[in-house]
C-alpha cells in the first residue's frame, strides 16, 4: 500500500513540477535582471578604482572589455526572447501557414470553381485538383519550413538550457573527452529513434486498450528523457545513468511527461503534432531544470528502455567496433546515480 501511494505521489509530483516551466519564464528572466542590476550597482561603486587603473590602458582594450560586458548581459536575458521566437517560427508561420491553406485557401477554390462550372462538374474538377495542390504546397512550403525549423528549434532549444542551467547550477560539466562526447550523443540519438520505434510498435497489441496505455507510457518517458537531457547532459551524466535513473525512478518522469504527451496527441497531423512539441518543449526544458525528481523506494523498474539498449549496443558495435559504448547498467539502488554523485561531491 505504502509502496503505491508514493508511485502515485510521484506520478502527481511530476506532473506538477512539469507545468511549472510555464511561470518559470517569467520570474528567471525577472531574477536575471535582478542580477544584473545588481552587478551594475557594485561596478559603479568600484568604477573610481577602475578608471584609476584603466588610466594607462588603450581606449580599444576599455572597448572590448565594455563590449564583451555587454554580450553577456545579452546571453543572460535570452530566456524568454527564445521561447518568444520558438512560438513564433512554429505556431506564428509553420503553423498558421498550414491553418491558412487548409481552412482558407483551398475552401476559397473550391469555391470558386463550383462558382465558375456547375457544381457537380466544379467538384469534379476540385477532385482532381485538391491532391495536387496539396501536393505542391507540402512540398514547397511544409517540407522545407520543416527542416528548417528542427535544425532552429535544437538551436534555440540548447541555448535556453544552455543559458537556464548556467543560471541556476553554474559551469556545465564536461565530458572528458571529445570523442567520448560524439560517442554519447551518437548512441544517445540511436536509442531515442529506437525507443521511438518501440512505442509505435506495443501500440498494435491487440489486447484492448493495453496497447494504447503502454506507447502512452513510453511517451511520457520518452519526453522526459528529451526534457531531462539537457540537464543531466550539463551534469555530466552518461546515457546508460540517464536511462538507468529513470528507469528505476519511472513514476515521476511518466507525471512529468504526461502534459506534453496529452497535448502532442490531440491533433490529428502529425505535422501540427510536430509545431505543438515544438511550442510546448521549451517550457519543459525549463521545469527539468528547476525540478527536483521524486526518488521512489519501490523495487521495480520498468527495463522499457533495455531492449533498444541491446539493439543499439549492437549497430554501434558494428558501425564503431573499437569503441562498444555500454548499455543499462543495473544499480544496488533506485537513487543511486545520484547519490553517488552526491557523494563524491
Amino acid at each position: 500500500m505504502d509502496d503505491l501511494y508514493g508511485i502515485c505521489n510521484a506520478i502527481f509530483r511530476g506532473c506538477v513540477d512539469s507545468i511549472k516551466g510555464i511561470a518559470v519564464v517569467f520570474y528567471l528572466d525577472r531574477e536575471v535582471n535582478k542580477k544584473i542590476s545588481e552587478r551594475s550597482s557594485r561596478s559603479k561603486s568600484t568604477s573610481n578604482e577602475r578608471l584609476n587603473q584603466a588610466a594607462g590602458t588603450p581606449s580599444t582594450v576599455r572597448r572590448s572589455g565594455i563590449n564583451k560586458e555587454a554580450t553577456k548581459r545579452e546571453e543572460e536575458s535570452m530566456v524568454g526572447k527564445r521561447v518568444l521566437q520558438c512560438c513564433a517560427l512554429n505556431g506564428g508561420i509553420f503553423w498558421a501557414g498550414i491553418a491558412f491553406f487548409e481552412y482558407l485557401l483551398l475552401p476559397i477554390l473550391a469555391t470558386i470553381l463550383t462558382y465558375i462550372f456547375s457544381e457537380s462538374f466544379g467538384m469534379t474538377v476540385w477532385g482532381w485538383m485538391q491532391p495536387f495542390f496539396s501536393l505542391i504546397f507540402q512540398a514547397c512550403w511544409v517540407l522545407p519550413l520543416f527542416i528548417i525549423s528542427k535544425i532552429v528549434n535544437s538551436l534555440w532549444f540548447q541555448d535556453i538550457a544552455d543559458t537556464a542551467y548556467k543560471f541556476r547550477k553554474g559551469r556545465p560539466q564536461l565530458f572528458s573527452s571529445t570523442s567520448k562526447l560524439i560517442a554519447d550523443t551518437l548512441f544517445s540519438l540511436i536509442v531515442q529513434g529506437l525507443f521511438l520505434v518501440q512505442s509505435m510498435i506495443v501500440s498494435f497489441l491487440p489486447v484492448g486498450y493495453v496497447g494504447s496505455i503502454l506507447c502512452f507510457l513510453h511517451m511520457c518517458l520518452l519526453y522526459s528523457l528529451y526534457s531531462f537531457e539537457y540537464k543531466w547532459f550539463n551534469m555530466g551524466w552518461e546515457l546508460h545513468k540517464r536511462l538507468t535513473y529513470i528507469e528505476y525512478n519511472w513514476p515521476y518522469f511518466f507525471g512529468f511527461g504526461i502534459p506534453l504527451a496529452i497535448a502532442t496527441q490531440l491533433p490529428s497531423s502529425f505535422i501540427v503534432s510536430g509545431c505543438v512539441f515544438s511550442i510546448l518543449f521549451p517550457l519543459f526544458i525549463l521545469s527539468s531544470n528547476e525540478a527536483t525528481p521524486v526518488s521512489t523506494t519501490n523495487q521495480y523498474p520498468l527495463k522499457l528502455f533495455s531492449p533498444v539498449v541491446a539493439i543499439s549496443n549492437t549497430l554501434f558495435s558494428s558501425i564503431m567496433p573499437v569503441h562498444r559504448t555500454p548499455g543499462v547498467a543495473t544499480p544496488s539502488h533506485p537513487t543511486t546515480p545520484l547519490t553517488q554523485k552526491s557523494r563524491t561531491k
